[in-house]
C-alpha cells in the first residue's frame, strides 16, 4: 500500500512549500471541503506558511552576511 500522506513540511524546499500553500488556499477558498477537511487544510497551510517564512528569514540572514562581508572587504 502506497503512502499517500503529504510530505513532511520540514523537508520541503521554499518553492515546494509555496506551491502547496497556494493549492491549500485555493482548496479552502472553494469551500467544498468538509469541516474536518477544512481544519486539516488550515493546519497544513499554517505549517507551510511557517516553512516559507523560515526559508525567507534564512535567505535574508545569508544576504545580510554577504553584505557585511562585502563591506568589510572594501573597508
Amino acid at each position: 500500500m502506497a503512502d499517500t500522506s503529504p510530505p513532511d513540511v520540514a523537508a520541503l524546499s521554499y518553492e515546494q512549500a509555496r506551491d502547496e500553500l497556494v493549492r491549500v488556499v485555493t482548496e479552502l477558498e472553494q469551500g467544498s471541503a468538509t469541516l474536518e477537511e477544512s481544519l486539516a487544510l488550515w493546519e497544513r497551510g499554517e505549517a507551510l506558511a511557517r516553512r516559507c517564512e523560515e526559508w525567507l528569514l534564512g535567505a535574508k540572514a545569508r544576504l545580510d552576511q554577504a553584505r557585511a562581508a562585502a563591506e568589510d572587504a572594501t573597508s
